[in-house]
Formats: C-alpha cells, sequence, structure tokens
C-alpha cells in the first residue's frame, strides 16, 4: 500500500487504524476506569476529586492549602471549593498553620478518615471490576507497564 501525501500508511481502514492506537486504547480504558471509580465513590457520597484531596490531606496533613493544591495539581480556586465542601461535611478543618498564621493548615478529621477507608475499598473494588478481563499476572503487568509510560 502506497501511502498519499498527508495520509498514513495502514493496511486498516482510518477509523479502525485509529481505534487501534495505543493512545486511543489508553483513553477508552482510563475512561471505563474512571467511569468505574467514579460511580462507586458517589455511592460513598464523594466526587473523585474530593477523594483525592482527602487522601492527599491523611497522607501530608497537616498541610498547608497552597501546599495540597500543587501536590494534588488542583488550581486554588478549585481547591477552596472543595476544601469548603469537605469541611462543611465534617470531613477536614482548616486553622491556622502554627509554623506560619497567614496560611491555613487541612487537617483530616475521625470521620474524613473512616470516609477515605470506605473510598479505598470501592475504588479498589471499581479496579477489580476494570480489570477482572486480565488474570493476576496480566494485571499486574499492565500496572508495572503504564507506570514506566507515566514516569517517562
Amino acid at each position: 500500500m502506497t501511502s498519499q501525501p498527508g495520509k498514513p500508511e495502514s493496511a486498516l481502514p482510518a477509523l479502525q487504524h485509529i481505534q487501534s492506537l495505543p493512545s486511543w486504547l489508553i483513553g477508552r480504558v482510563a475512561a471505563r476506569g474512571r467511569g468505574l471509580v467514579a460511580e462507586a465513590l458517589a455511592g460513598e457520597g464523594v466526587r473523585m476529586l474530593h477523594h483525592a484531596v482527602l487522601a492527599a490531606v491523611s497522607e501530608l496533613g497537616p498541610i498547608a492549602q497552597a501546599d495540597l493544591g500543587r501536590k494534588v495539581a488542583i488550581d486554588p480556586k478549585d481547591l477552596v471549593g472543595i476544601l469548603n465542601d469537605l469541611q462543611a461535611d465534617g470531613l477536614t478543618v482548616r486553622e491556622p498553620d502554627p509554623r506560619d498564621r497567614r496560611k491555613n493548615a487541612v487537617t483530616i478529621t475521625a470521620a474524613g478518615d473512616e470516609l477515605l477507608r470506605r473510598c479505598t475499598v470501592v475504588a479498589e473494588e471499581a479496579n477489580d471490576r476494570l480489570l477482572a478481563p486480565l488474570t493476576p499476572a496480566e494485571s499486574r503487568r499492565l500496572v508495572a507497564l503504564l507506570t514506566r509510560l507515566h514516569q517517562a
């Protein structure tokens, strides 16, 4: 098959070619995974970004609000809304940072820890459903390969 200028050379029709590309496949699998996890977290009354922020506060807290935003790569304006939601639900508290009283430090509450524990379980179950077509060895290999791609 001879390629025409501006046209990729492929034995597959154009749409099938696109749908066979790793970037397409990874995107579709990622969308399915996000959907499964979002649905599982919704059962706990949590959105995905809220879950990520809660996990970061649990691991890193007490943490300055600005540092938290950088760590989870969330725009500061969006982070304020998420933290407002988490605090209103009694999952985190913001208090003046003892090291720099001009900043707020965010800490997880006992209720936040309990919710995070439940979210961890349902997110793992959702990921298990995503990977169900694979053997355990294939799942481990896929995660290792995706980790390499992510770190590249």
